[in-house]
Order: structure tokens, then sequence, then C-alpha cells
């Protein structure tokens, strides 16, 4: 399915099916935060809140996606990515993914 930031498709016709969403919400480990404050003063990249990032956006573009394919979708335009911290302290990691389903030709 393609997946794109932009408003349209260069050269395609588009029947639009309506608003789709996605999200994810991640906890991180104390032993991880521990880590990474360690990994943060030292210099280095948190390479485990990179990963849970990363998680958690695959998580909420794929279902997205599949909400824009139960609308009859091929493809879902103008899509936005927003990050949050939520919880008591910021301790989980919020992840939604939102845009258009539409069918291209």
């Amino acid at each position: 399915m393609l997946v794109t930031t932009t408003p349209t498709i260069q050269g395609k016709d588009l029947d639009y099916k309506g608003l789709v969403t996605g999200e994810a919400i991640l906890g991180a480990n104390l032993f991880k935060d521990i880590f990474a404050g360690i990994r943060d003063i030292v210099g280095g990249r948190s390479a485990a809140y990179e990963e849970e990032l990363s998680k958690a956006r695959q998580i909420a573009v794929e279902e997205m996606c599949q909400q824009a394919q139960r609308l009859g979708g091929n493809a879902v335009i103008g899509v936005d990515i927003d990050y949050e911290t939520v919880g008591q302290n910021g301790s989980m990691l919020m992840v939604s993914a939102t845009g258009t389903a539409v069918t291209m030709r």
C-alpha cells in the first residue's frame, strides 16, 4: 500500500474513502530508562529508545493501512505522524498516524 505525506498522488485519480488512524502505546522499561540515561550522559545515542520509537511508528502505520484496506483503499495520503509521552512521569510512548484512505486509479 502506498503511504505518503503529500495530499495528492501525481498522475493518479483518487477516490476518497475517509479518515484512517493507527495508534501504538508502548511502555518504556525501567532498566532501558536507566541505561538510556547512562548512554546520554556518555554522549551516545539511546538505541533502546530508538528501537521502541521505530517499533511504535511501524505498528501505528500498519494499523492505519489495515483500516484503509477495510474501507477499500489502496493508498493513504496526507499522512501525519505524532509522538507523545503519556502516563505517570511520561513512562509510556504513544505514536499516532493519521491520513486519508483513497483508491488510486
